[in-house]
């Protein structure tokens, strides 16, 4: 049995949110389509595309947004043209940037721009790590949050520091907003708060959102729509957006009035969470709907546990895990979102329990 398979069987899941089928997606998809009397776009022309477009853009304060396909195709072009404009191709970003962890080299074999590795991979690159560096920079990207350490954020001073550096010194200042709305919760403050003094900002339409695919490009409106034209040029000129936009348009406003939800059910579990050392969190506190959860056992040992709860139990427990930093030590991602809200406090302290005795087995 795959781990798909043995997932599926589960009749509790703790990570992400629940997931539909395809015939009950596309149900849902054709309903809201009907009921919203939606054309397909053609080539980015479209009533549905452009409007959500535009209401995106508005929500976080920017002039324009675009779909895009891809998340790599957007981030990676936002930085080209970034750099493009302030006539330096060096971008700073952290040694955990999904660009250089996930990205296969793209920005250098596409010769988009140069990388600079920035600040230490366990904690968000500062202020003072940004000033230390000696060249001209035509362009910083800042994760919020930062996905591979936890969902780590910098605090808001840090935050409004970087930001007036970067626009005083014309570094021109990228967001890798995958799951930007997780942070407002957590930074309470509004996105377009968050949002402000970046000067583009890249979203996924699938990760907290629940959609099918696809990620927006923020800006101004002469940035999004050089942006446009690359995306062209680089095989993203898909002719119907349509699915994506739908998938995502129909849930958005019920997944961002969650997004309070999720972080309240986040800190619920980092309480939970004190009575099991086995199971080290990180960040030591919530930053976001997210978390590492640390465990001192080999990642194939950390599977095996998993599967056999799941079969003996029918408790899934987390998806991919990793190797520790440590000999027999593994990390996995935990991302909260509706699976969690079911599941009440008595029952989840008994899971955890549940898989913390298994690490002592």
């Amino acid at each position: 049995m795959t781990e798909t398979e043995l997932r599926q069987r589960c009749h509790t899941v703790l990570p992400g949110h629940r997931v539909r089928t395809p015939a009950d997606t596309f149900a849902a998809m054709a309903a809201w389509c009907e009921a919203n009397q939606v054309d397909h776009d053609t080539y980015g022309e479209g009533a549905l595309l452009q409007e959500f477009e535009q209401k995106v853009a508005s929500l976080l304060g920017f002039e324009a947004a675009v779909f895009c396909i891809t998340g790599t195709m957007t981030q990676v072009t936002a930085l080209r043209l970034a750099c493009e404009q302030r006539g330096s191709k060096l971008v700073a970003l952290h040694p955990t940037a999904h660009i250089l962890r996930h990205e296969r080299g793209n920005h250098q074999l596409l010769d988009h721009f140069h990388a600079l590795t920035i600040g230490d991979q366990h904690r968000p690159w500062t202020l003072d790590e940004l000033k230390a560096i000696p060249d001209p920079l035509g362009a910083a990207l800042l994760e919020l949050p930062a996905r591979e350490i936890g969902g780590q954020c910098p605090d808001l001073d840090e935050l409004h520091a970087i930001k007036a550096h970067c626009q005083q010194q014309n570094i021109h200042l990228h967001m890798d907003g995958a799951r930007l709305w997780e942070t407002a919760a957590a930074y309470g403050q509004p996105v377009s708060a968050i949002a402000a003094g970046f000067d583009s900002v890249y979203l996924s339409l699938y990760k907290g959102l629940g959609g099918l695919g696809g990620a927006m490009l923020l800006g101004s409106r002469a940035f999004v729509d050089r942006a446009s034209e690359w995306f062209r040029r680089q095989g993203g000129n898909v002719i119907h957006r349509t699915p994506y936009v739908v998938a995502a348009a129909m849930q958005f406003d019920a997944r961002l009035a969650a997004m309070p939800d999720y972080f309240r059910r986040t800190e619920a579990l980092y309480q939970a969470l004190q009575a099991f050392p086995l199971l080290k969190p990180n960040p030591a506190r919530p930053q976001a709907s997210m978390l590492h959860i640390h465990m001192p056992v080999s990642r194939e040992r950390a599977s095996e546990l998993r599967n056999r709860i799941a079969e003996q139990h029918g408790v899934w427990l987390f998806n991919r895990v990793s190797h520790g930093a440590l000999p027999d030590h593994s990390v996995t991602e935990l991302y909260i979102g509706d699976n969690l809200l079911d599941v009440s406090d008595a029952r989840l302290r008994e899971i955890l329990a549940l898989w913390s005795d298994a690490l002592t087995q």
